[in-house]
């Protein structure tokens, strides 16, 4: 503790250095800018653009398949979602996805990411299984783009 000399009188000062906090600060600072960029997960694909309305947000977290451009099935929920999995697997963590929200009488959404130059088929193999494993409805995700320009 630092005293303050004054003519008769010997009173502490009372002083917090900062120094520490912000070096403290500036480290956590670095370590948060470097990791952020690691966090990033998912599988790399090309939507393809077109105008739609987007999804209401009161709605539970949806049950995304993704089928990227060779015809790999990923699925957001699974214990891997960068990992593909195969149709057999894509539709027994559906079923069971979809069995809880079934008996309480609200269907969760179930959609589809496909790349766009995935081939048609997979992504219509993947809609047939999202249906068998109980979906009632299956949506497609677009990337949103400029307004297609009808030619007059």
């Amino acid at each position: 503790m630092a005293y303050y000399h004054q003519r008769n009188s010997r009173s502490p000062i009372a002083e917090i250095n900062v120094v520490p906090f912000i070096d403290v600060m500036l480290v956590l600072l670095v370590i948060f800018m470097i990791t952020t960029p690691l966090l990033t997960q998912g599988v790399k694909i090309e939507l393809p653009k077109t105008e739609a309305k987007a999804l209401p947000p009161d709605q539970k977290e949806p049950l995304i398949v993704t089928v990227d451009a060779t015809g790999n099935y990923y699925l957001n929920i699974s214990a891997k979602p960068s990992q593909p999995i195969t149709a057999r697997v894509l539709s027994n963590l559906v079923s069971t996805q979809l069995a809880p929200s079934k008996a309480a009488g609200e269907q969760r959404p179930v959609l589809v990411r496909g790349d766009k130059n995935a081939n048609y088929g997979k992504i219509v193999d993947a809609m047939v299984l999202l249906q068998q494993a109980g979906a009632k409805s299956v949506g497609l995700i677009t990337q949103p783009g400029s307004e297609n320009k009808k030619a007059g």
